[in-house]
């Protein structure tokens, strides 16, 4: 299963569950994304050729980050840019998140493995910003 969570006009984030499944290779992002998140299923003997990708010159003004969940479950809370909440999300073994255009939080539900994937290096110092949960507007 794909699920994609918009708020207003904005993807801020996109879930691929481990159980997803489909033939071929499939990108869920849009063009407008500084990453992209695609499924490839490929029968045995399949053969991608050798290739290297060309130094292309990328402006970058935000940092989308892709988390896979290697072992346990986790609550992914997701806000908007005002630091609203939108939802939460529970994620298991093997799911998926590609979290764009929003503030988020973790909760460990079960110990986890994570795997996180961002645009580097990291420059650690200010490059996060910690905010306070809101409530819902709805709420």
């Amino acid at each position: 299963m794909i699920e994609k969570i918009v708020e207003g006009d904005a993807i801020v984030a996109i879930i691929l569950r481990a159980t997803y499944n489909n033939k071929g290779i499939e990108f869920f992002t849009p063009l407008t994304f500084s990453q992209q998140l695609g499924y490839m299923n490929r029968p045995r003997g399949y053969v991608v050729q050798p290739h290297i990708h060309r130094v292309i010159e990328r402006k970058l003004t935000s940092t989308e980050e892709v988390l896979y969940i290697k072992s346990g479950t986790v609550k992914i809370r997701l806000f908007d840019t005002q630091h609203v909440f939108i939802a939460d999300r529970i994620l298991h073994t093997g799911d998926v998140i590609l979290l764009a255009n929003c503030c988020h939080g973790i909760e460990v539900i079960e110990d986890a493995e994570i795997i996180e994937v961002t645009q580097g290096p990291s420059l650690e110092v200010n490059e996060k910003r910690r905010v306070r949960q809101t409530q819902s507007v709805t709420a």
